[in-house]
C-alpha cells in the first residue's frame, strides 16, 4: 500500500461516509477502478474510525449532554432525561446490525464486495430515499423519537452492511418515513455511526493483533487523513441540509448506480 492509496482512500471515505452515498461501496470500487490492490477490510475500517472522530468533535455538545445524562441516571435506563433516553435509543438501534455484523463476519463477507451488488443497492436505495424524502412529513426532532423508532432504524441499519446500501442513506431513509426531519435525520445518523463503527473496527483490530499487525502505519495515516476530511464533510452536510433536500445525492446514486450496472452486464466498458 502507498501513500497516495491511502490519502485517496482516506478522503474517498471522509466525504462519503456521513453523505447519503455509501462510503464503503466507494472504498471497494476504487480499488476495482483503480490501479490500487484491494485494501481490505483492515483499512476500511480504518478511515472509519477516523469519522468516528470527526463525529465526536462535531457534536461534542451533544455527546456531553448525553454523558452527563447517562451518569445522572446512574448507568441505568432511563427516559427520564434527554441525554440518558438519547444513548439508550442508540444503544437499542445499534443492537440489529451488530448482532448482523457478527454473523455476517463469522460467515464471510468478501463475496458482497461485487459491482453487481453495489451497482443495484446505489441505484435501489437512492430512489428510495428520493421517496421518502419526497413523500414524507418534516414534523418531528430527535427528543421525539421513541423507542419503536429507534427500533425500526436499528432494523434499517442492518442493510447497510451490505456495501452499496449506505448507512447514512439507509438510516436517513427510515428516519425520514418516521417523518424525522432532515437536519434531525442527519444527526441521529451521525451520532447512530458511533458504536456501529467503533464495534466494528474494534473487531477487525483485534483480528489483525491476532494475525499478525500489517501496515500498521498506513492504518494510522487513514485514520488521520479520514478524520480531517469527514469533519469538512459533515459541516457542509449539516450547513446543506438547512433549506435544501437530499435529491442531488438521489441523482448522482442514480446516475453512479446505473453506470456500474451496465460496467457490470457488459454493456459499457471503461
Amino acid at each position: 500500500m502507498s501513500l497516495l492509496q491511502v490519502l485517496v482512500l482516506s478522503i474517498v471515505q471522509g466525504i462519503t461516509e456521513f453523505l447519503p452515498v455509501s462510503s464503503s461501496g466507494h472504498l471497494i470500487l476504487v480499488s476495482k477502478f483503480t490501479d490500487f490492490p484491494d485494501q481490505g477490510l483492515a483499512m476500511d475500517v480504518a478511515v472509519h474510525i477516523g469519522s468516528i472522530a470527526a463525529v465526536l468533535i462535531y457534536f461534542a455538545k451533544d455527546i456531553w449532554n448525553i454523558v452527563k445524562g447517562v451518569f445522572k441516571e446512574k448507568l441505568l435506563p432511563s427516559f427520564a432525561n434527554e441525554g440518558c433516553k438519547l444513548f439508550w435509543l442508540i444503544i437499542i438501534a445499534s443492537i440489529p446490525a451488530a448482532m448482523v455484523g457478527l454473523m455476517l463476519n463469522n460467515n464471510g463477507m468478501e463475496w458482497m464486495r461485487n459491482t453487481k451488488i453495489i451497482g443495484w443497492n446505489i441505484l435501489i436505495f437512492g430512489i428510495l430515499l428520493w421517496f421518502a424524502d419526497r413523500c414524507s412529513l418534516s414534523i418531528r426532532k430527535i427528543e421525539n423519537i421513541g423507542l419503536i423508532d429507534a427500533i425500526l432504524i436499528g432494523l434499517a441499519q442492518c442493510l447497510s452492511l451490505i456495501p452499496g446500501t449506505s448507512r447514512s442513506g439507509i438510516t436517513i431513509t427510515m428516519s425520514r418515513f418516521l417523518g424525522i426531519e432532515r437536519r434531525e435525520a442527519a444527526k441521529f445518523c451521525m451520532l447512530l455511526s458511533i458504536p456501529t463503527i467503533a464495534g466494528a473496527g474494534l473487531l477487525v483490530g483485534y483480528q489483525m493483533l491476532k494475525n499478525g499487525a500489517q501496515d500498521f502505519d498506513w492504518v494510522m495515516l487513514g485514520i488521520v487523513f479520514s478524520f480531517a476530511a469527514s469533519l469538512s464533510a459533515i459541516w457542509i452536510m449539516m450547513n446543506w441540509l438547512k433549506n435544501r433536500t437530499f435529491l442531488p445525492f438521489v441523482v448522482y446514486r442514480v446516475i453512479l448506480g446505473t453506470v456500474l450496472l451496465l460496467y457490470s452486464y457488459d454493456v459499457l466498458r471503461f
